[in-house]
């Protein structure tokens, strides 16, 4: 079975660095990636822009919009970019022309706003340009959803439920919610009810290695907090295979996720649904082969 992995992180963050060497035991490079990738049939996988000036400084108010991937110099090939948006340093001089232009690049795929992180709702006025560009370009736009990873950020910009008018009012943008939203699980399932507009992927939802992933396996009422709201939302065609890379490594959650999805619905969940958030990937995927 094809995989695409639609959230991995791929920028020179110290707290990826930290966790992958000292939680998840990942060797957290190109190389290890790619090899990652090999050995768990992940063909692509979509990078969430994010960039600190000063080690550290994650959610950086400093940093540029729009963040890259810059853990190297050269992206692999089949790693794409949703580019991260500060929204402090949005409208700043040339700010806003270097999304338009990041936008036309054949590697980027999305545009990925970190709610929480920093402390803006999504549908505060300084992201107006935001989505006036990602109409404009059909780009969809992915959105941090639930715990931040950072103990700087604002839970109550990042609920699921902060972000209810924003889907509606853009109808004709596609949203990604990240992490169901968890702990907001069953919020999130139910704006997948009422939200056509709306998918949400599963990353992100373990750090640690490869046992810790194993031993939550073996805890139902873990493994139930995530099934009740999937169960319930029935939505397998808008949920969307992602790991958080390099939080876990990439063949142990596989296995956790397909723990908690029906097979008869892998395909969707592990690879089209993928394409229908991403519509460019369908044929940057095949440029590959």
């Amino acid at each position: 079975m094809k995989i695409i992995d639609a959230h991995v992180h791929y920028s020179n963050i110290a707290s990826f660095h930290e966790t992958a060497q000292e939680l998840a035991n990942i060797d957290y490079s190109e190389k290890g990636l790619l090899e990652e990738f090999r050995r768990s049939g992940v063909i692509a996988g979509v990078g969430m822009g994010v960039t600190e000036t000063v080690a550290g400084a994650f959610p950086d108010n400093e940093a540029l919009s729009p963040m890259l991937l810059d853990l190297t110099g050269q992206l692999p090939g089949n790693l794409y970019t949703c580019v991260g948006i500060n929204p402090l340093t949005l409208h700043q001089n040339g700010q806003l022309e270097a999304l338009e232009q990041s936008l036309r690049q054949d590697n980027v795929v999305g545009i990925k706003l970190y709610a929480g992180y920093y402390h803006f709702n999504v549908g505060d006025e300084i992201y107006a340009p935001v989505y006036r560009l990602a109409s404009e370009y059909q780009m969809p736009v992915v959105i941090h959803g639930g715990l931040t990873y950072s103990d700087r950020g604002l839970l109550k910009y990042s609920h699921p439920l902060s972000m209810e008018e924003t889907f509606l009012k853009h109808r004709d943008i596609t949203f990604m919610l990240c992490h169901l939203g968890d702990p907001w699980v069953m919020d999130t399932a139910a704006l997948l009810e009422k939200n056509p507009n709306l998918y949400s992927d599963l990353s992100g939802w373990i750090v640690g290695d490869s046992a810790k992933v194993d031993r939550l396996l073996a805890e139902q009422t873990y493994t139930d907090h995530f099934r009740r709201a999937i169960v319930f939302a029935e939505k397998y065609d808008r949920l969307v295979f992602g790991t958080d890379w390099p939080l876990v490594p990439l063949e142990a959650y596989i296995k956790f996720v397909k723990h908690l999805i029906p097979e008869a619905h892998w395909e969707d969940v592990f690879y089209n649904n993928a394409l229908q958030v991403f519509p460019k990937l369908e044929q940057l995927i095949g440029n590959l082969k």
